[in-house]
């Protein structure tokens, strides 16, 4: 029973995604999506979900929506924008290296989240995790300096002011 429990939060998620990338809401698809996200939900609810309450958190739903719009909006326009203006400069202005950055939250769910963000963004891979010294090392195509302080602001902090409020 409490699996079935914890798997809600996961069936409502997987469901909401699967809607909205079929485009559809065809009888096939909304019974389709449904009996995938009851399975999927069920089958990993004890492996993903710890607290239930935490994870049916209305704030955090909202929060994890307001992260996917920025992130798929803005933090993914400027990226895309700063390559590109790299590659059709005739002199391709690029300062490559690897950094360190720092990251200041808590749950593994929030370090993997801005791991990922921060890879899928053009122009910074997530190349090595430091947990004891909570650092990212960071292959970033445009090094501005090498200072955590910068790193931080420049690639960690917008992704960790609204992860925080999801996972933390």
């Amino acid at each position: 029973m409490m699996r079935l429990v914890k798997a809600i939060p996961l069936i409502i998620l997987t469901y909401a995604i699967y809607l909205t990338f079929s485009g559809s809401i065809s009888t096939y698809d909304i019974v389709l999506g449904l009996v995938v996200a009851i399975i999927s939900g069920y089958l990993t609810a004890e492996l993903i979900v710890k607290d239930v309450g935490k994870a049916l958190s209305i704030r955090r739903f909202l929060w994890l929506i307001i992260y996917g719009i920025y992130y798929l909006t803005i933090a993914e326009f400027k990226a895309h924008y700063d390559v590109i203006k790299r590659i059709i400069h005739p002199k391709m202005p690029i300062n490559p290296g690897i950094v360190r950055a720092p990251y200041n939250v808590v749950s593994d769910f929030s370090v993997v989240t801005i791991a990922c963000s921060i890879t899928n963004t053009p122009g910074t891979v997530v190349v090595h995790l430091d947990e004891g010294k909570k650092n990212y090392y960071v292959h970033w195509i445009d090094v501005k300096a090498p200072d955590p302080k910068t790193t931080y602001e420049n690639i960690v902090r917008d992704f960790e002011k609204y992860v925080k409020n999801i996972f933390d």
